[in-house]
This record gives structure tokens, sequence and C-alpha cells, in this order.
């Protein structure tokens, strides 16, 4: 038997360094996805909550028999603990009968950006 053969059992500092390298890359990685989706998770809620929003508003548009429907009709409603600003816009459409109704929805009355729109068309009612 050879007695100065020596038995390895461990990591030299250089594979221990190479491997706490790539776990660090592999966690900022991971934590840089994490807060990506956590930053789109944020945005698609308001976007959802903005969509139920106009969807109340153009109902509430719909309901009303007022003929023809008010344009830049403005306002504001609760909802999840935050204030939301809609405005009605009608357009006249080729039937004198019949008018498109749009709703968008802001988070602030002076966003130049809106954060959803929907639309609808409603008849006159005849009495």
């Amino acid at each position: 038997m050879n007695k100065n053969k020596v038995n390895n059992q461990g990591f030299t500092l250089l594979e221990v360094l190479l491997a706490m390298a790539v776990f660090a890359i592999a966690g900022v990685s991971l934590l840089g996805a994490a807060g990506n989706n956590f930053t789109n998770i944020g945005h698609l809620e308001t976007k959802m909550l903005a969509s139920w929003v106009a969807s109340n508003q153009l109902v509430t548009s719909t309901i009303d028999q007022t003929w023809p429907p008010k344009n830049n009709k403005k306002g504001y409603v609760e909802m999840a603990g935050r204030k939301w600003y809609w405005q009605q816009k009608t357009i006249k459409t080729a039937d004198n009968d019949i008018r498109a109704i749009v709703m968008e929805v802001r988070l602030a009355e002076d966003d130049k950006q809106v954060l959803t729109s929907l639309m609808t068309y409603i008849s006159k009612v005849e009495k």
C-alpha cells in the first residue's frame, strides 16, 4: 500500500466560489422574475377593476331613459378602496334612433391616459 496517497474528500475553494456564483446569479434572476410578476399582477388588477367600473356605468346609462343620452357626462365611483373617474361619450350613428356610448375610466380626473374603454349601443325607447 502506498502511504503517500492523499484522500481528497471535499471541495476546493475554486469549486465553492463557482457554485456560490451560480446560485447568486440564479437567485438574482428569480427575484427579478418575481418582481416583474408582482408588477404585472398589480397592473392586471387595476385594469380588471377599471373594466368593472366601466361596465357598471354602461349599465347605468342603459337604464337611464333620457334621450338622447348626455355627452361628456362625468363622475366618479369608489370601488376596492379607490376612486375611479369615468366619462361617458355619446356618438351619433347613421340611425337617429341609435347612439353609441363609450365609457372611459381613469384613476385621476385629469389623466390623459385611459385605463379602459368600453362601448355599447342603445336605442330610443318608444313611449
